[in-house]
């Protein structure tokens, strides 16, 4: 469309406008605007009034489920907007009884709008991000408000009339408003079912947590792509040329963002070959904790002073990774100690065994043992071997408390911990003497 078009156009839109404000002047419309006004008011003042009450209502409810408390809450934000529907309707059924239909037809087209608005009040809250919250918001009330009012027509003209080409190609700012529309309404639908589906999975413990995690990210990629280029073919661009450009991108991003692809490729092989997998213990050069997630990127692990760190995909198939419970969670630990040589061995293993039994989380099934493993400077050298399951409650504190358990038991059974000690002999004949110091 030229521009003198866009003129004629913006021109017909200012007469239109006119013509409807010199309308609302009419007696009876004025009358109908009061009245809305009035309604107006008298529903803010309630619904302040209700809503602190509604608020301390709220605070008395315990156990309850927190999509109620949720939808609670969205009441009482609402509540002036809801009471101003509620007027008007109740105004507009009194009007159509004691008046002509003709004198309440503005009240009407009003509470139809105020109960749209409600409703995209209600709605947009299925929109996690604020921001987009907000646009969205603004959005649907302007397109309700027009539809209400009769102006879709007019707006839609206006926004086609707004276009570059590109040859045969015509992108106008309505093509662009309704491709992100239908895009966002897809991408939407598309994350509440992953939502869904990734729950029912995770659920599933028929399925492995690594095969798990691949079905899962399987499922997003699918809905999120085939939502983008369903948005795209619903308003009527060509995907010909936007498959022949995302080749050419790829081959770019393919030599720009190798580490990346590196990593998207291992975590594929990972969840593949079930080497790690979410809730395993692993150690990876001095990091030891478990596997909280396995994204497309990383591998999120916490460790037990409370860091979580992000490991590469890359560096789990490269590097040298300690799975601790990989095929089992039998974990062995070995702690060493001494004693003096007057103590006789076989009653230090017996009691070192018996001391590592009493502690909490070490097996029984698999009995600890104790062994000697050298004879040392000043002690006795031993090698106390132990077993646990759960290498997610940690290995510091287990060894730390079988050392306090073997403390105890060799203070009640009098066997001695050496230390390095040195013996000074004064030879026959030699003479000892000592120097003052400045």
């Amino acid at each position: 469309m030229d521009p003198t078009q866009i003129s004629e156009l913006l021109s017909q839109t200012g007469n239109d406008v006119l013509a409807f404000l010199q309308g609302l002047l009419r007696r009876w419309n004025l009358y109908q605007i009061g009245i809305s006004a009035l309604a107006l008011v008298i529903s803010v003042v309630i619904g302040r009034h209700l809503s602190g009450r509604m608020r301390e209502w709220m605070r008395t409810l315990e156990g309850r489920p927190k999509w109620q408390l949720r939808a609670l809450l969205a009441v009482e934000k609402r509540l002036s907007l809801i009471i101003w529907a509620a007027l008007l309707w109740s105004v507009y059924q009194f009007m159509q009884q004691v008046t002509w239909p003709s004198r309440s037809y503005l009240i009407a087209i009003l509470a139809r709008v105020v109960s749209a608005w409600i409703g995209v009040e209600f709605v947009v809250q299925l929109v996690r991000n604020r921001a987009l919250r907000r646009i969205v918001r603004w959005g649907l009330w302007a397109y309700v408000t027009l539809y209400f009012f009769g102006g879709i027509e007019t707006a839609a003209e206006f926004l086609d009339s707004i276009a570059i080409t590109f040859g045969s190609f015509r992108l106008s700012a309505l093509a662009v408003l309704k491709a992100l529309v239908v895009t966002g309404l897809l991408f939407t639908f598309a994350r509440l079912t992953a939502g869904q589906t990734s729950t029912r999975i995770r659920q599933n413990e028929d399925i492995s947590p690594s095969m798990r995690e691949l079905i899962i990210k399987g499922v997003q990629l699918s809905l999120y792509g085939a939502a983008f280029f369903i948005g795209l073919k619903a308003v009527g661009f060509d995907l010909t040329g936007l498959a022949v450009l995302s080749g050419a991108i790829g081959v770019g991003l393919g030599f720009g963002l190798q580490k990346v692809v590196s990593n998207l490729v291992s975590g594929v092989i990972i969840l593949l070959d079930k080497s790690i997998k979410p809730g395993d213990v692993i150690s990876l050069g001095e990091t030891f904790g478990w596997i909280n997630t396995l994204g497309a990127r990383y591998a999120s692990i916490t460790t037990r002073d409370g860091k979580e760190y992000l490991i590469p995909n890359e560096d789990l198939i490269t590097g040298q990774v300690v799975n601790w419970s990989h095929t089992n969670d039998f974990v062995r630990l070995d702690i060493y100690f001494g004693t003096s040589y007057n103590d006789d061995p076989h009653k230090v293993r017996k009691i070192a065994i018996e001391a590592a039994s009493s502690v909490d989380r070490v097996l029984s099934t698999r009995a600890p043992v104790c062994h000697i493993v050298g004879f040392g400077d000043s002690s006795v050298d031993y090698i106390l071997r132990f077993w646990i399951t759960d290498p997610t409650g940690g290995l510091t504190n287990v060894r730390g408390n079988v050392y306090l358990a073997l403390w105890d038991a060799f203070q009640a059974n009098d066997i001695s911990i050496p230390f390095p000690q040195r013996e000074v002999r004064v030879l026959d004949g030699s003479t000892l003497t000592t120097k003052a110091l400045d």
